[in-house]
């Protein structure tokens, strides 16, 4: 089984990628291959509403050429989707957003004549998170708006882990958080 992380992180070395190393070692422990995309490595343009998408019901179907057509086939193949973010404004990050704009008029071909299938309905998805607010007030938002995202696409929602950093003169990453995010890990491991 494969898990396909896209990682909206724009610091390589930062709070979030911190927590997804024993995120990633503890699915790899759990027989899982890993696969981690950065997206602000990628050009993902935004979606522009052409709707040229929803012609083929057979294929992701956008006309713009960037890294998104790659993004869907590795998503296709994947058993878990792992969106992994800071929250910026209550929200993902930009590349992560557009991203998302992208995939759900071209994965679910609901916007057409007809109504046409998901094509990945049935893929679970999960989110890592970090943000500097608490938790049930930074990344509320962006968790609701996931869950109405799978929900619409016919995604299993596996839920959501969160840590919160305390400011920029303090460590982030500690036991306790390494302990949950691992915890966290097996979970969704064994949802599978």
């Amino acid at each position: 089984m494969r898990a396909l992380v896209l990682m909206g992180s724009p610091r390589k070395k930062g709070n979030t990628a911190a927590l997804l190393a024993p995120f990633c070692g503890e699915l790899e422990a759990a027989g899982l291959e890993t696969e981690t995309v950065w997206l602000y490595e990628r050009d993902i343009r935004p979606c522009t509403a052409c709707r040229r998408c929803q012609e083929d019901w057979t294929v992701f179907g956008c006309p713009q050429i960037d890294g998104v057509q790659e993004l869907f086939d590795q998503i296709l193949t994947c058993e878990l989707l792992l969106l992994a973010t800071p929250i910026y404004s209550w929200y993902c990050t930009p590349p992560m957003k557009a991203l998302l704009d992208r995939l759900v008029y071209g994965m679910n071909k609901f916007y057409g004549k007809e109504r046409g299938p998901s094509l990945w309905a049935g893929k679970s998805l999960a989110l890592l998170l970090t943000c500097g607010y608490r938790p049930e007030k930074g990344a509320d938002l962006f968790e609701e708006g996931m869950r109405r995202y799978c929900k619409h696409s016919g995604l299993r929602d596996l839920g959501s882990h969160t840590e919160r950093h305390l400011g920029y003169d303090t460590v982030f990453m500690d036991r306790e958080k390494e302990i949950r995010v691992r915890t966290f890990a097996r979970r969704l491991a064994a949802a599978l």
